[in-house]
């Protein structure tokens, strides 16, 4: 077989002629970024062999300048009978994406929280005095441990998994009888899903889990005091298989492909578990209560099972609940037999994490007065509703909030841009980073800034064009594009320039015209208006540093008075953790789902003329957006 060399790392593998370029690097351990999904449209998994000859598809996508000089794609090149070297890039969007600790229970009224009425895990522990074995009484392990149980439960029947019967005899002869249970309550069953010698009633841990599309987050918590401990977050390792959920989908579709999505982020799931554990001296096998959200499309691919209905008519998952499945069965690496609950979904793009979320307003608290919800991230989802009806719709945002798509993207991560001022008569700008770091790139808080800045400032028109007519030594010109460079290559931790072009701005206007039009269309469904609405809920991970005024400048949210706005951050992280804590908060987070009607947007007839009047800055109809009007007028 054909030998590889990978460049810059030096791994060297063999593949038989016809394997795929892009397989050969997946096997290698070589990450190569496919955002459409390895369909050949994004151009993005450009790799140059620079010895040896391969069968390519690329000319066509690529010019044939670039395929002359031994630039291809890798999903449409296949090995040939001789070595090869191939160049790749490095992945540079998705450095600095680990968060650390983390608490944002700050973001949500601490009268949403469940309160210690309310504390009820699905899995509980028990302390047990179970008797000991006696001549003649023809009793075995299993039947005293049953009996003990039973005299505190009552008489309901007693479930086993074969891991905790063969640790039985040994767990009751260590502790004199004495022995903690951790037991799931299913209608009139008990099943036990731990043994532990003595008094560990104390040691008592659960997960909430969210899983984005760009994202996944881990949340650790105590459950005997109902705390969190810590939270991690991570790029979901997805991402270099592409960046929304339809190029997933294609995806998939692959030989191979669904199991190496499962794999990709149960991987990323299970990394930011052992960063929690670690040096906390906590065992993964005593977590045994977690929760896990997601949207429709990333339940689906963590669990197995085919995505392609989602996206073809009508539309149809798998499942919209989940039954309870053990994390032996997922693949997580907590204790094995716990039993894993899944936020329910409402259709194919509105999933759990926003039954999720929504439990951190006051629309699952109950009341009368009209609320919207707004989950920006790769997709964008909404609800309007109150105690009367709630409906809900969901839009592809993709990933430009998040740092995907754009050319310095990242996440809100270290050494990234969130904050932008732009001086009006030079065009200069100052800017500031998260954790006062070096530029790595720009995150979605500080896209918003600088572009809603650039507008205001009369450095970029309403349709997203930067102003070429004046001198701006920010200003760069190359060919038919314009480039606006906020930090130069001398100040940057990268050593390039850290700048977003009209390339960019156009997907961030592509992004917010998404949101607003889907809001305009559930606004119209129920027949309000937006000075109807008594608050508005953002909910997302960038949403916690997002400036209000530079979103409202640039027509991502209504221009309403600013006390009816809430940033709740990861909601759907904190909507797992309020399950994990409390069973009543999982029966509402049901009802919630069963009772919220699901708009089809590609269905609705207005949907794109809305978008389209979306797609300027803030909106081609400015009265929907006074203050900004005010503000342009004051220029």
């Amino acid at each position: 077989m054909p030998e590889i060399t990978f460049l810059p790392s030096s791994i060297v593998i063999d593949a038989p002629p016809g394997t795929e370029l892009l397989e050969a690097a997946r096997r290698a351990g070589v990450e190569i970024d496919t955002p459409c999904g390895a369909k050949g449209t994004c151009g993005r998994c450009i790799v140059r062999v620079v010895d040896g000859d391969v069968e390519s598809d690329s000319l066509g996508v690529l010019p044939n300048t670039a395929v002359v000089e031994g630039y291809v794609l890798a999903c449409k090149t296949r090995v040939q009978d001789s070595p090869i070297t191939v160049e790749t890039p490095e992945i540079a969007a998705r450095s600095g994406g680990q968060f650390g600790d983390g608490d944002e229970t700050y973001l949500v009224r601490r009268e949403l929280l469940p309160t210690k009425w309310e504390y009820g895990p699905l899995a509980v522990k028990w302390l047990l005095q179970v008797a000991s074995p006696q001549p003649e009484d023809g009793m075995s392990d299993i039947d005293r441990l049953t009996r003990a149980i039973q005299r505190q439960w009552g008489k309901l029947e007693v479930v086993y998994p074969i891991r905790i019967i063969r640790e039985t005899a040994d767990v009751l002869r260590a502790s004199e009888g004495q022995a903690t249970v951790t037991l799931v309550l299913d209608e009139w069953k008990l099943n036990v899903i731990r043994i532990e010698p003595g008094d560990q009633t104390t040691r008592h841990y659960a997960i909430a889990v969210d899983v984005g599309t760009t994202t996944v987050a881990v949340q650790l918590i105590n459950l005997t005091v109902a705390q969190i401990v810590a939270t991690q977050s991570a790029y979901n390792d997805q991402v270099a298989c592409g960046l929304d959920v339809i190029s997933r989908i294609d995806y998939a579709g692959r030989p191979g492909g669904l199991e190496g999505l499962r794999t990709r982020v149960l991987e990323t799931i299970n990394r930011l578990l052992t960063e929690l554990v670690r040096n906390r001296g906590i065992a993964l096998e005593e977590i045994t209560n977690a929760v896990v959200s997601a949207n429709t499309t990333m339940t689906h691919l963590l669990l197995g099972l085919k995505p392609d209905f989602i996206r073809l008519a009508p539309y149809t998952p798998t499942v919209l609940e989940t039954p309870y499945v053990t994390a032996d069965e997922v693949g997580l690496n907590i204790n094995p037999d716990s039993w894993i609950c899944f936020s329910p979904s409402i259709g194919s793009y509105v999933g759990g994490d926003i039954t999720a979320g929504l439990l951190c307003t006051d629309i699952a608290a109950g009341t009368d007065e009209l609320c919207l919800f707004i989950d920006i991230g790769t997709n964008g989802e909404l609800v309007i509703g109150n105690n009367d009806f709630l409906i809900s719709c969901a839009c592809s945002a993709g990933p430009a909030f998040e740092g995907g798509g754009i050319g310095c993207g990242m996440r809100a991560a270290i050494g990234a841009i969130e904050r932008v001022e732009v001086d009006a008569e030079t065009g200069a700008c100052e800017y500031w980073t998260i954790g006062n770091a070096p530029p790595r790139g720009i995150c979605g808080s500080g896209m918003i800034a600088v572009i809603a800045n650039l507008f205001t400032a009369g450095w970029l028109d309403p349709a997203g064009k930067l102003d070429t007519t004046r001198h701006s030594p920010n200003i760069e010109v190359k060919g038919k594009q314009a480039r606006y460079i906020i930090a130069p290559a001398d100040r940057s931790a990268t050593g390039e320039p850290v700048a977003i072009s009209e390339m960019d701005i156009e997907n961030i206007i592509r992004a917010k015209a998404a949101i607003f039009s889907a809001c305009a269309v559930l606004l119209k469904q129920v027949g309000v208006g937006i000075e109807d609405l008594a608050r508005i809920y953002v909910a997302g991970g960038f949403g916690r540093y997002l400036d209000l005024e530079k979103a409202i400048t640039l027509g991502l949210i209504p221009d309403i008075e600013r006390h009816r706005f809430q940033f709740i951050g990861n909601a759907s992280l904190m909507g797992s953790y309020m399950v994990v804590v409390s069973q009543d908060y999982r029966q509402r987070q049901l009802d919630l789902a069963r009772r919220m009607t699901y708009v089809d947007l590609s269905n609705y007839p207005g949907y794109m003329e809305e978008y389209m009047g979306a797609m300027f800055l803030p909106h081609t109809h400015a009265e929907l957006f006074p203050t900004v009007s005010a503000q342009l007028a004051e220029r």
